[in-house]
């Protein structure tokens, strides 16, 4: 188990945890959470050696085996797989002291290494990467190109398949989520489920930690607390911790005090209803969502739009895409006030390109498109991150956008986004993605859209912030259209669905688990596709037929000839290994008499090990080719 007993963690002045202790359980699943800058990667790095308590113990048992993900990933012309298998060091090492073995014809350490890479199921390992990479999104050419050729997030992934593909005792993950979409994630989910090691994981993301995890550690006040549970039974129980602060409980009631006042207002309004339901919702959904934020650190409101014209936005017959490349086609949608879609889709369908359609990045190819003359759209997305003026201050960004705003009240709209004192006037260059993407959002708002435009908006965003931004969503008076990988936020946030698949968006009506199951579904359909598509591709005629049997079995024949001398082969050779082997078993045979005869019986079992191996490649390699022709 591991140990944690009155440690002390310092980061130059600052103290970290004081006096903190825990005890995780082998094969425990367990969720650290905690605010930005409270400890988490640094408990990881105590972990796993690179700090050292400046007071008390951190004990693992010596034998475990840590795996975690690396940070960086280097531009290497090594293929994708091959990089992923070199995550298990240990494979790797075998391998080099094998083939040291073999150029000195070392037939006893040969026989020793091939051993000692079958126990280790070295012999299953491209397998094992190839099974990885594609439950990661990587199809099977692309787990073959270059390191180099994949982006930053899909380089992101390799290093998470290095981790996942190693032996572990204990797995580290930090933000594993990060850089993966929905239908990766559900796959990941089912992955550590069924993980057998000891799991500690940090992210942001309640619905996975829920699903994954069934203990959470909580960094707070230097100390680590312990709660049995996944996130949402944490917030429970720590939300009755904080039930005695009045005026965070205060702070709660005028929230509601609002949205109810909005509700009573326009609820039989016919121009309002939808969004006045969309608000009853939200009402229902804050009794779960407010009590454990009580004392979060971000405040923001949505400003009530300037006008709210319907439709919004109309398609009609719209295709996009790039070049001759269509991406969508056929679409039909008027997007009215107080709409709240929620994009779902496989990676590469098209949610993004929709979104670039509407903000007006990407032109339609054909069809009407008509927007609003009070249109206002606000759009995040990551590339924005990169359009911040690294020089300029969080001030400096806001007061562009408002030059005759007092600075007191831009200040003041700022400290609700985490940016008070003197980080609003401090260069946006050292900032973090998480701060990076507040500041983004921060400015979103300020313009008051009615069309809010989110894609991946909670990439970097700690649980608080994600807090604030559903809370804030939930009164947004405008209509929105969200892509997320956060379950929780599209739940809260989205009255309706809408899928993007074969080139068509059209309404998905059901929740995010009937989502899933139509994942699953339509991977067991593709795949029933492609059998029926092989076992059909005979032609039905019945004397076509018969001449493409007999040519098959003619082409045939002799593969499967020597596939059967090949078996003998191996029989043979099987034979012979279990005699040695038996031979082996004589205590006698280890005398110094013996030494001689000992030394020739282990090459003769290294050198039957060898040709039995070079027999079985050769199986199938035959195989490989009859299954090829099969398939043609």
């Amino acid at each position: 188990m591991i140990s944690i007993n009155q440690v002390q963690l310092l980061r130059g002045s600052k103290s970290l945890l004081d006096e903190a202790s825990s005890t995780i359980f082998p094969g425990h699943k367990v969720g650290l959470v905690g605010a930005n800058g409270c400890g988490k990667s640094s408990l990881f790095a105590l972990l796993q050696g690179k700090l050292q308590a400046d007071k008390g113990e951190c004990q693992l048992p010596s034998d475990w085996q840590l795996a975690s993900v690396a940070q960086e990933t280097p531009a290497l012309d090594t293929s994708a797989i091959e990089y992923v298998i070199d995550g298990d060091h240990e494979y790797r090492q075998l391998q080099q002291k094998l083939e040291l073995a073999q150029n000195q014809n070392n037939g006893e350490k040969i026989a020793l290494i091939h051993g000692q890479i079958d126990a280790i199921g070295g012999y299953a390992i491209h397998a094992r990467a190839a099974e990885l990479l594609a439950g990661l999104g990587f199809s099977q050419s692309e787990q073959n190109q270059p390191l180099k050729s994949f982006s930053g997030g899909w380089r992101m992934r390799l290093n998470l398949a290095q981790a996942l593909l190693c032996r572990s005792d204990l797995l580290l993950l930090d933000e594993p989520t990060n850089h993966l979409d929905l239908d990766t994630i559900y796959w990941l989910e089912s992955w550590l489920k069924q993980y057998q090691g000891t799991l500690i994981l940090i992210s942001h993301d309640r619905d996975f930690l829920d699903n994954v995890v069934s203990e959470i550690i909580h960094i707070e006040h230097q100390k680590l607390n312990n709660y049995k549970g996944g996130y949402s039974a944490f917030e429970r129980i720590r939300a009755e911790k904080l039930a005695q602060q009045q005026a965070q409980y205060e702070k709660q009631q005028v929230a509601k005090a609002h949205m109810q006042a909005y509700v009573d207002r326009f609820r039989y309004k016919a121009s309002k209803a939808k969004q006045a339901q969309s608000r009853l919702k939200a009402l229902e959904k804050m009794q779960d969502l407010l009590p454990a934020q009580a004392d979060n650190p971000f405040s923001m409101n949505f400003l009530p739009p300037q006008s709210l014209p319907n439709p919004l936005v109309s398609m009609e017959n719209i295709s996009a895409g790039y070049g001759d490349n269509i991406i969508l086609k056929s679409i039909k949608m008027n997007l009215t006030a107080g709409a709240r879609i929620g994009l779902l889709g496989r990676n590469g369908a098209g949610k993004s390109t929709f979104i670039k359609l509407l903000s007006g990045q990407l032109a339609p190819i054909s069809g009407v498109y008509q927007a609003s003359p009070g249109l206002s759209i606000g759009y995040f997305a990551q590339h924005q991150l990169e359009t911040l003026r690294v020089e300029d201050s969080p001030i400096n960004h806001l007061q562009r956008l408002a030059p005759l705003e007092r600075e007191q009240k831009l200040r003041d709209f700022l400290g609700g986004f985490g940016f008070s004192g003197d980080k609003a006037t401090s260069a946006v260059g050292p900032f973090s993605g998480g701060e990076k993407a507040r500041l983004v959002l921060a400015l979103l708002v300020w313009q008051k859209p009615n069309l809010l435009l989110l894609d991946e908006p909670t990439n970097h965003l700690d649980l608080e912030m994600r807090h604030a931004l559903t809370m804030a969503l939930a009164q947004f008076e405008g209509a929105m259209i969200i892509v997320s990988h956060d379950r929780h936020l599209l739940k809260a946030c989205c009255d309706d669905f809408y899928l993007v698949d074969n080139q068509q968006i059209a309404p998905f009506t059901g929740d995010l688990e009937d989502y899933h199951s139509w994942l699953l579904e339509s991977a067991k359909s593709a795949k029933s596709s492609l059998n029926s598509a092989t076992k059909n591709s005979v032609s039905q005629d019945k004397k076509e037929l018969k001449r493409q049997q007999a040519e098959l079995r003619k082409q045939l024949s002799p593969l499967k000839k020597s596939q059967q001398t090949l078996e003998q082969q191996q029989a043979k050779l099987t034979e012979q290994l279990n005699n040695i082997e038996q031979q082996l078993a004589d205590n006698s045979l280890y005398s110094e008499d013996n030494k001689n005869k000992l030394k020739q019986l282990l090459l003769d079992q290294a050198s039957l090990k060898e040709q039995l191996e070079e027999s079985e490649l050769d199986w199938l390699d035959l195989q490989q080719q009859i299954e090829n022709i099969e398939a043609q």
